[in-house]
Order: C-alpha cells, then structure tokens, then sequence
C-alpha cells in the first residue's frame, strides 16, 4: 500500500489532535476530582479538632529531618524557626553533609552542643558518620545535629534515618519556612484514615517577596518579577488541581522532597532514598507503594492542601531550566526503574492509571509538544498549512490554557485565600495571559533538554543557586 506525502501529513496532524484532545479531557477530569476533594476536605477539618489534638497525649512523636549543605548564611534561623513548631513530641534532625562553609561551628556555637556519643543503627547504607551532637541547654533539648561526610541529598535524609529516634520522619528542605501548626495537619491523615497510612504530603506555596520574621511568614505578597508569579500559578494547578485529584483516587506518585512525612518502618523496608537518581522523593514513594501492593497489604497516601510550607522558587531563566531538567530527568528514572508497573493490573490504579499517565503526559507531553512545533514548521515551510484552521485550534488551546489557570486561581479562592488583596489577583490572571506564550514554551524545552541530558548521561542535579529570602520593608505596597 502506498501512502503519499499529503496522507503522510494527514495522519501526523490526526495524532497530534487526538494526543491534544486527550490531554484536555485529563485536565478537566482533574478538575472535577480535584474540586470535590477541595470539598470534602474543607468539610471534614476545622480549627477546634486541632486545639483538641495539641491537647492529646497519643499523638505519635515526629523526627523532622533537614539536610544541610553549605547554609552558614540562614541555617540557625531556619533552626531557631523549626524549634517553634506547635506539636507536643518532636526532634529536629540536621545533617550536615561534609558542609565545606561554617554551617557546623555555626550550629555548634549558637545552640551550645557537644559530641554526644548515642548509639545509632545503619539501617539503611550511607556515608560515615563523623559525630552525632546535642546541646547542652534544655531549651534545645530535642536538637540533634549529625555532621556526615558528603553523600548528597538522599545520603544525608538516610542517615537521619539511620539516627532519628521515632517512628514517624517528616523530611523537609532545611531552608523551608513551615506554619506553626504544619506538622499537626500532616499527621492527621495518619490518625484518621482506616487503612494504613505510608506517607503524607503537604501542598508548597512560593515565599518569593513574603515578609518573613524569626522564620515566619508574616505578610504574604505577590513577587515582584513574572517568572516567580508564572511559577505561583503553575504550582497552583500542580498542587491544589493536580495532587488533590490523585489523592482523591488514591494514585499520587510524588510527594514534594520539600515537605513530606513517612512511616520510618516502611521507608527502611523500602530500601530509603536512592541516591543513583536525581528524583529521590518521587522515586521513594513509588517504591514504598510498590512495595506495599507487592505484600497485598491494604494502604493510602495522603495528600493535605493546607498551606503548610513555603519556598523560594528561581528567580533567573537559568536556574529554572537547572530545575525543571532534573525534575524532568528524575521522572524518567523513576518510571525506568519501575516499568513493571506501568499498564500492570496487579498494582491497580498505580498500574493502570498513574504510571501510564506519568509516562504519556509527564514524560512525553514536552517532547510530543516539540515535535509539533517542529511538525508546524516543516508545513509553513512546505506550504501546507492552512492558517484559518490553524489559528481557530491556536485560539482553543491558548484559551484553554487561560481558563485552566482561572479555575486554580478560583480553587486558591474557594480554600485558603493566601492572596487577599484583589490588585494580586489581577496581576495573577495577567500572568495567566502571557505564560502559556513567554514561560510554557521555556518550561517545555528545559523538559526536552533533560531528556536530552539523561541519553548523554548526566547525572549531577545542577547547582541551584538562590537569591535567598530576604525580608522586604513593611511600607512596600
């Protein structure tokens, strides 16, 4: 059968319709999912349940470990900020991976320590220890500072791990600012649930341009330049219109490496963090899901929409794409490392929903979205493109875009309304018009140049350079 060039592009330009078609109806079923477990959650929690909790003795006791490499600059008041944390039985657990800067002396000066020589076990593999510290003031009396040799991120959140002493880990990023009440809202789900709980996650705000004292977030402000409010939106659809869906049908595969809490038991099992790929936290929960599927033992993964952790988001066109690479390329790893999974009955909606979504809409959306464009090219080149037909599914898409985001923002509206002055909202919904034309397009390429990174081999997360979280004066409009 011969098929000629005009059929040729036929066919390409019906696949890529269909491929677009499908993806639009998946944003709008995560909608609809997300938008009735926005409800239900609204419904089930309030501000009474949790005064009565923090009055609880059987609350289970929390580590919260925080890796540290190299942050003299803000580790003690980021320290000073985790001590506060209203929950009636926690320890803060810093590991310093082999800092080569003075955030150990630092710590040790401030908060009084000294070499402490508790027993720990080596559960999981990981670098050697070179000393475990306390302090001596009982103000800080559940501080523990571990000094390792350096082994990278998952290194280090194994070897606190390895030394924290309870049976619940909530790992967070060490220059992360959490609300007060953080920790409480991301055990409930432990306390709650009639299955087995592994692991819970909480949604990451931007922190970009808040007024922050002693480790807090004090006034909540729109950042100042495009590609921090760009950011915002996009974490609104990923969290509040994304995560929130996936929870509803108990198919999340990633908890934010910022800010999640585990079950220590089931993370040893598991193996703990792989520190062979650049997508540990993602990589983590995959396994410990696969691991409980494998045992048949029934199970859930959490997902809290509370605004419980901010972060600072990149500020430069260049970290972004050091950003969005890694996090391309960690994806990759992980459905690599588990394509067993994918499209495999006996994992349920893992395997049959969450894995080939990853796969066809995570993995390939940007390179499928590539070659469209250059599919484009190739037809304005050639003369084959009808600009009328062309324009009417630009309009569609481009509007779609809009309207996807309005519905996060309204989703923002209808939870928590961090954003309360309406001039922020108005700025949001204009950043809402020039992103799918200024950002998506960066975003989408650093996703294909991971790709690209990942055949030539690399495997270095890239340095992620930070502007830091300085605090604006209060007369600022």
């Amino acid at each position: 059968m011969n098929i000629n060039f005009f059929e040729i592009i036929d066919i390409a330009s019906l696949l890529f319709l269909a491929y677009g078609l499908i993806i639009l109806t998946g944003y709008v079923f995560l909608a609809i999912f997300s938008l009735f477990e926005l409800r239900d959650y609204k419904r089930k929690h309030n501000f009474k349940d949790e005064v009565a909790l923090l009055q609880s003795a059987h609350l289970p006791k929390i580590s919260v470990l925080a890796p540290a490499y190299n942050e003299e600059a803000n580790v003690i008041e980021n320290v000073k900020s985790l001590l506060t944390l209203d929950y009636p039985s926690f320890e803060i657990v810093i590991i310093n991976d082999g800092s080569s800067d003075n955030t150990l002396q630092a710590l040790i000066s401030t908060f009084d320590l000294y070499l402490d020589d508790m027993i720990y076990f080596n559960h999981i593999p990981a670098k050697k220890v070179r000393g475990v510290y306390s302090s001596r003031n009982k103000a800080y009396k559940n501080l523990k500072i571990i000094d390792k040799e350096n082994g990278g991120k998952a290194d280090a959140l194994n070897t606190g791990i390895n030394c924290c002493n309870h049976d619940m880990v909530c790992c967070i990023d060490v220059d992360c600012i959490l609300e007060r009440d953080a920790l409480l809202k991301l055990v409930k789900p432990f306390l709650n649930n009639t299955k087995k709980v592994i692991a819970s996650g909480g949604i990451i705000r931007v922190a970009n341009s808040c007024i922050i004292e002693d480790g807090r977030i004090i006034e909540v402000r729109l950042p100042d330049t495009f590609i921090a409010r760009a950011q915002i939106l996009e974490y609104f659809r990923a969290f509040l219109m994304g995560r929130m869906a996936w929870s509803r049908v108990d198919g999340l595969l990633l908890i934010s490496g910022a800010f999640g809490m585990f079950d220590k038991k089931i993370v040893i099992e598991a193996g703990g963090y792989n520190h062979n790929t650049v997508g540990e936290d993602m990589e983590l929960l995959v396994r410990m899901r696969r691991l409980m599927r494998e045992r048949k033992i029934p199970y859930t993964v959490s997902f809290v929409p509370d605004p419980l952790c901010w972060t600072e988001v990149p500020q430069s066109w260049k970290v972004l794409h050091r950003q969005r690479n890694r996090w391309t390329r960690g994806t990759i790893e992980t459905l690599g490392l588990h394509k067993k999974m994918i499209f495999n009955p006996r994992y349920g909606i893992l395997g049959l929903l969450s894995t080939p979504y990853w796969m066809f809409f995570e993995w390939f959306a940007p390179i499928i979205e590539f070659l469209g464009i250059i599919f484009l090219i190739f037809m304005v080149v050639f003369g084959q493109l009808n600009w009328y037909v062309f324009l009417i599914f630009f309009g569609v898409i481009y509007s779609f875009s809009i309207l996807f985001s309005i519905t996060a923002l309204f989703f923002e509206e209808f939870s928590f309304q961090q954003y309360k002055k309406p001039k922020y909202m108005i700025r949001l919904l204009r950043t809402a018009l020039l992103e799918p034309i200024l950002y998506h397009p960066f975003v989408m390429w650093a996703a294909v140049k991971g790709n690209i990174d990942l055949i030539r081999g690399k495997t270095t997360w890239g340095k992620m350079t930070r502007t830091g979280l300085s605090n604006p004066t209060k007369t600022k409009p």
